[in-house]
């Protein structure tokens, strides 16, 4: 295989993870939730904090890596107007995923918390997931949005 064909199956899987693991988070939190068991609650956000750092943490570091170079490789400039729009949509979806970690991770030290001493879930778990639940939208439609891009690479000028 050669390097450029190499490169977009990185990237592709990379695309797919992103996709994937920010969907099967969001459905399974999102069930979790739906059930108000603290047990269940606190078992779930656990794992998605596990799946968040080893599944998306790595997609979203292959991402530019495997872009760029591809980039490079077949001759598209970065200010190319759907490659620009889709490395922006890119910094939103960081920008949203990076406080929905730290969200997760508090949401799962409450649920614990609550599960220890045989309490319901504090009010500052439900606020957290209502931001959570919130910055998920944006995140997921852009990254929605830049698959659309790469794969139409419609001719758009932005500069």
């Amino acid at each position: 295989m050669m390097l450029v064909e190499w490169l977009r199956w990185l990237h592709v899987i990379g695309a797919t993870v992103l996709l994937g693991t920010g969907a099967g988070i969001a459905f399974f939190m999102f069930m979790a939730h739906r059930t108000n068991n603290v047990a269940l609650i606190a078992h779930t956000a656990g794992v998605v904090v596990v799946a968040d750092f080893i599944f998306t943490a790595s997609a979203v570091i292959l991402q530019p890596v495997t872009g760029v170079l591809l980039a490079q490789q077949i001759g598209w400039p970065l200010t190319q107007g759907w490659l620009a729009l889709s490395i922006a949509l890119y910094v939103v979806t960081g920008l949203c995923w990076l406080p929905v970690v730290w969200l997760q991770m508090r949401m799962r030290d409450l649920a614990r918390a609550a599960q220890q001493k045989g309490e319901a879930l504090p009010a500052a778990y439900y606020a957290l997931y209502r931001r959570w639940f919130v910055l998920g939208i944006p995140a997921f439609l852009s990254v929605l949005a830049i698959v659309w891009l790469m794969l139409a690479k419609p001719a758009i000028t932005l500069f």
